[in-house]
């Protein structure tokens, strides 16, 4: 039951403070598309993703009308593909577009590979046709798991994306290597995941199910502007407080989605997903507390608050969450974020360290043309093992600035925004990424 009250809270918080339902994606199996010919089976998975989500959008446009709750994206996510492509998968990259542009929605994730403790033929396969098919597709994301808690690192993998993050950077060159921006590189990937690029449909999902990922970030800082100066113990209540009304909104309309595309409810994602808007910014939270700007001490343990608050507001308001759901860093997204890596407040270094205490990774950072494929892959090794020891999920969106050096800017518009290129430590891991094989599971994840 929704309260008088909590509208009210809604309506102020979409009008005044950036409040919005970022995404509902529609998670779709697709196992029973597998062909051996793979253009029968990009056919195959062309018609059902239309039939499954063709109402999508529409319905997603309905519940914004009739509740006025902004629903920025309406997405799909599917079966890995490599699980269901038994040759070439360049054809079912091109069907899964080719439906994103039919239904209309704004991306369709799921071209993704599951390689934490070794790679199929299908993986390969996979992983070479990257670079081209995030050239030539629009709408399609593309994920990597390279690591789990219980299986370590695979860092045969993790050389591969390496190359195939540069390649792709190299690839879009003329559109600020925007194909890497829908591209990541995972440890732990999660199965219900709503939000881009790295979301797809585990093999532990439904065969259909509905995934919502709420925002907010400008309505937790406008509550903390309330209590400027008061202790700590009262800013976590006040985030958590915060993110239970965040999260009673993105439940009301996943159940309403559900109901109306006649598809099971799955999850809500508690992620404050920012957006380049000023008044929509993570960092600015962190500023709130009492930072001059992200990246100066105290950061890492200001973004710590901030994530367990708004985990432990919004399990009290939803039975069934799930996704990443903490608080996202990333750097074109997040104003905040884009002004402290410009002013050199915030380093590629020091993003790191936040990670080890919220979600995701290191997320849509720009770095300079030239760094090699090597150091790239050593970037991806540091988050893994962060995710790996720690037994959470990590990952990976750096975008390659191919002409560009640090202190340079890139531009991808849109919810993508812009960032300055940020600067990589000049010293080389050529030898220890050419290593390969595996690095071993931390003894933790030894729990049976």
């Amino acid at each position: 039951m929704i309260e008088t009250g909590e509208i009210l809270q809604t309506l102020h918080m979409i009008q005044e403070e950036n409040f919005d339902i970022r995404t509902i994606t529609l998670g779709i199996n697709l196992l029973d598309c597998s062909d051996r010919d793979p253009q029968a089976c990009a056919d195959r998975v062309y018609e059902k993703v239309c039939r499954v989500a063709g109402n999508l959008v529409k319905t997603g446009e309905d519940i914004s009308r009739e509740l006025g709750i902004p629903i920025v994206n309406k997405r799909v996510s599917v079966t890995p593909v490599s699980l269901i492509c038994q040759g070439d998968p360049r054809p079912i990259a091109l069907a899964l577009d080719r439906a994103a542009h039919t239904i209309g929605v704004n991306f369709i994730g799921g071209y993704s590979a599951l390689m934490h403790k070794g790679a199929t033929a299908a993986d390969e396969r996979l992983l070479a046709s990257i670079p081209e098919v995030m050239t030539e597709t629009e709408r399609l994301c593309s994920s990597v798991n390279v690591g789990s808690t219980r299986a370590g690192l695979n860092m045969n993998a993790v050389r591969e994306m390496g190359e195939i993050i540069r390649e792709t950077a190299v690839r879009t060159a003329d559109q600020d290597g925007l194909g890497c921006a829908k591209l990541v590189v995972f440890c732990n990937a999660v199965e219900d995941n709503p939000f881009m690029a790295g979301a797809f449909c585990g093999i532990g999902e439904p065969e259909c199910a509905v995934n919502v990922g709420v925002s907010g970030p400008g309505v937790v800082k406008k509550a903390l502007e309330s209590v400027k100066g008061a202790p700590f113990d009262i800013v976590a209540e006040t985030v958590k407080r915060t993110a239970f009304k965040i999260t009673r909104v993105g439940q009301l309309v996943a159940r309403e989605a559900s109901q109306r595309l006649g598809i099971p409810f799955g999850i809500v994602d508690l992620s404050l997903a920012p957006t380049p808007a000023r008044g929509d910014s993570v960092a600015h939270i962190l500023t709130e507390m009492g930072l001059e700007m992200a990246g100066a001490p105290g950061t890492t343990a200001a973004l710590a608050l901030l994530n367990d608050a708004v985990k432990k507001g919004g399990v009290m308001a939803s039975n069934h969450v799930g996704g990443l759901s903490g608080a996202f860093i990333p750097v074109s997204e997040d104003i905040g974020m884009i002004e402290a890596a410009a002013a050199g407040a915030l380093t590629l270094e020091k993003l790191e360290a936040m990670t080890c205490v919220c979600s995701v990774g290191l997320d849509m950072i720009a770095i300079p043309g030239d760094t090699s494929a090597a150091s790239i892959s050593g970037i991806i090794a540091d988050e893994a093992a962060i995710g790996m020891v720690n037994n959470k999920t990590t990952a990976v969106r750096v975008i390659p600035a191919i002409g560009k050096k640090a202190g340079d800017r890139v531009e991808f518009g849109g919810l993508l925004g812009f960032a300055p290129v940020m600067p990589v430590n000049r010293f080389t891991c050529d030898d220890f990424i050419a290593r390969g094989g595996r690095i071993p599971a931390p003894l933790h994840s030894l729990r049976n």
